[in-house]
């Protein structure tokens, strides 16, 4: 028996001898071998010559009964399903004997041309690798969390002698203390004032700290301690941070006890201005605790997790609670086959959810899942405290799950009406521009500049379920060829460089059978746009089908054209569809408003690109261009000169002198200002 680590940490089973690669059939020695080729970079044994159930009966026969994770690929070599067992042998034995429990998953054996394994140690392991390679390899038939956007933290740091606090998303690698999740920035945004009142943290950055001399504005409005100038010892300090660490960590109560008795007690010695800092500090803290909605009593670190499924749509809602405060909640739409229970729907969901953040003490569910106790092992050793799982069916936690059904199902009403209503829309548009079908994918596109300067086109996505914004992409204006202010010129390179690299990477569309013909439930979105607006007359019009000729894909794509109506009025808007007459709609027409919306959500984006880079110009500082001065060397000559403009003027002796600044760096900052070399 052979056994290859794979780089995800588990471990490909087979029994092939080393010296041969034909493989030997466990267990039935009347069948016969099967030719196979084992490719160890890839971690994949893969079988020729078979498919679908006949390819995954041979595999049964040389796999463990051993926990571990499968993968179904196409002929393609994309994955199709990623699953886990407690038996490898048994579950995808399951599938080779033909009782399939719907078409979807008929559909997905049928499709298998090849199949990966990896074992595991115990099934909880499998539980968790399964979850982390569903959400990186998003395959086709598993359920799928849709979530785009990574939660909020509260940062305390850690590596410096006066910790600050600040809001924090992506990976926690900063060395602190990290609170949350909270469910949205504004939700931290409110917490991080009230803390700077409650606890006097400062809130600027590390150099900005290093180079005060007087405290700021922080310090006059009680907001800050001012650490940076002494103005409080590092001693008490420290003592502020803990008391900010030991509220967000579920202490308030013995908090707020100190600080009432420290209010008390310089009263009676009749020290009213640090009564009434305290005071203030107490109040601030009741603000924290008075914005966070519903507060059970009873629930000190807990998610809470309700499903609504009906209409072929399943949404999950999530409530957060930490330090008994609630930090807000979001709802959730995940894919998934509508056959699928809501219990179902659940449990895979779950898995997924925590595969990238900190999992609470307790977990509440609507209703009862199949692996609960599954789910509560693996949560446990993931996080290395004990998870409890619970579904409560009486007193304060059954009503604070019943509350976040009803939001599951307010929600869930929502999104069916606003998909009813885009699809009418969608309608709408095939009928208006006499599209053959229903698009699947919109492109809409637009320029934003000063005068030409920091030039941006920004391009929004939007589909049957609304903006994907996900697929938003900008492009910064990089040819050194186009006039400033040349619009036409500014779209053709937008143009050249989305289609180019969209042919790279996926090819020429099929457009035979449109998608809107076809069942998308389990199909990834589009990558090819179905139709491009373009925020422009018959002049950008042109440029862009010529780009659209050059590149051979003019019957791929549907190019229209949407100009500002006289006087640039919204609802005279003039369309510029291919091989027609342009044409207006009436004001009231619903498809003028969709599009419209299109325009806006374009125009927004690409402004907002524009400022962003403008404002990046603006701060960009001329030592940055130059090699080898890094974030120390540049503050120490900003220190010692003052600006960047006094650091081009200075002469070599005086740049030798700054501390840090060796006479082979000081040559070099000299050189990049003066081009007669240094002297």
């Amino acid at each position: 028996m052979n056994a290859k680590k794979l780089p995800d940490g588990g471990v490909l089973y087979d029994e092939t001898d080393e010296s041969d690669d034909d493989i030997e059939v466990e267990g039935d020695a009347s069948a016969a071998p099967i030719s196979a080729t084992i490719d160890w970079n890839e971690g994949r044994l893969e079988v020729s010559g078979l498919s679908g159930a006949d390819l995954i009966a041979e595999f049964v026969k040389r796999l463990p009964n051993k926990p571990g994770v499968y993968r179904m690929f196409n002929d393609d070599g994309d994955v199709l399903y990623v699953g886990k067992a407690r038996s490898l042998k048994k579950r995808v034995g399951n599938y080779a004997v033909g009782r399939v429990h719907s078409n979807r998953i008929a559909q997905m054996v049928r499709l298998t041309a090849n199949m990966e394994f990896v074992t595991t140690r115990t099934e909880t392991e499998a539980l968790l690798l399964e979850a982390n390679l569903i959400k990186r390899l998003r395959p086709r038939f598993n359920v799928l969390l849709r979530d785009d956007k990574s939660f909020p933290y509260i940062l305390i740091t850690g590596d410096h002698r006066a910790p600050s606090i600040f809001k924090h998303r992506g990976a926690r690698a900063r060395k602190g203390d990290y609170f949350g999740p909270f469910a949205s920035a504004g939700a931290v945004g409110r917490t991080i004032n009230s803390l700077q009142r409650a606890f006097l943290i400062r809130t600027c950055t590390d150099s900005v700290f290093e180079t005060r001399t007087r405290p700021c504005l922080l310090y006059q409005i009680k907001r800050c301690s001012a650490p940076c100038t002494h103005e409080i010892s590092d001693e008490g300090y420290a003592e502020l941070v803990q008391e900010a660490k030991d509220f967000l960590s579920g202490k308030s109560q013995n908090v707020k006890a100190h600080m009432a008795e420290e209010m008390n007690a310089a009263a009676e010695d009749l020290d009213f201005e640090r009564a009434a800092i305290y005071r203030d500090r107490l109040a601030a803290l009741s603000m924290v605790q008075s914005h966070q909605g519903i507060n059970p009593a009873g629930v000190e670190e807990a998610d809470v997790f309700a499903i609504h499924h009906e209409g072929g749509i399943s949404c999950i809602q999530v409530f957060f609670f930490r330090t008994g405060q609630n930090w807000g909640n979001r709802a959730y739409f995940p894919k998934a086959d509508p056959q699928l229970s809501s219990a179902e729907v659940l449990n895979a969901f779950l898995a997924q959810f925590y595969d990238d953040k900190p999992v609470p003490k307790q977990i509440l569910l609507s209703e009862t899942v199949e692996e609960i106790e599954l789910l509560a092992a693996a949560f446990s050793e993931k996080a290395s405290h004990k998870v409890s799982i619970l579904v409560p069916q009486r007193g304060e936690k059954k009503d604070l799950v019943d509350h976040v059904v009803a939001n599951a199902r307010e929600a869930h009403g929502r999104k069916l009406a606003e998909t009813a209503s885009q699809s009418r829309l969608l309608e709408g548009f095939k009928e208006t521009f006499a599209l053959p079908y229903v698009p699947q994918r919109i492109e809409i596109y637009d320029n934003s500049h000063i005068m030409g300067t920091n030039a941006v086109g920004g391009m929004v996505v939007a589909g049957p379920e609304g903006f994907v914004k996900n697929q938003y992409r900008k492009f910064n204006i990089k040819s050194t060829d186009i006039t400033p202010g040349d619009d036409f010129g500014m779209m053709r390179e937008v143009m050249t460089r989305r289609f180019s690299r969209l042919l790279k990477e996926e090819g020429i569309p099929d457009r035979n059978q449109p998608l809107d013909t076809v069942d998308t439930a389990d199909m990834p979105f589009p990558a090819w746009p179905d139709v491009i607006l373009i925020d422009g007359g018959q002049g950008q019009m042109t440029a862009v089908r010529t780009i659209l000729e050059e590149l051979g894909i003019t019957d791929s794509v549907t190019a229209i054209g949407v100009a500002k109506g006289v006087d640039r009025d919204a609802g005279r808007e003039r369309f510029f569809p291919p091989g027609r007459e342009s044409f207006t709609l009436p004001p009231r027409d619903p498809v003028l408003y969709f599009i419209q919306r299109l325009r806006d959500e374009a125009h927004r984006f690409a402004i907002g690109s524009h400022r962003a880079r403008r404002k990046k110009e603006m701060v960009r500082n001329p030592l940055d261009e130059i090699g080898g001065i890094g974030p120390s060397r540049k503050r120490a000559l900003l220190q010692h000169f003052g600006t960047a403009k006094a650091v081009s003027r200075a002469g070599l002796s005086d740049l030798m002198t700054v501390e840090g600044i060796s006479e082979a760096v000081a040559r070099q900052v000299y050189n990049h200002f003066h081009e007669d070399g240094a002297k």
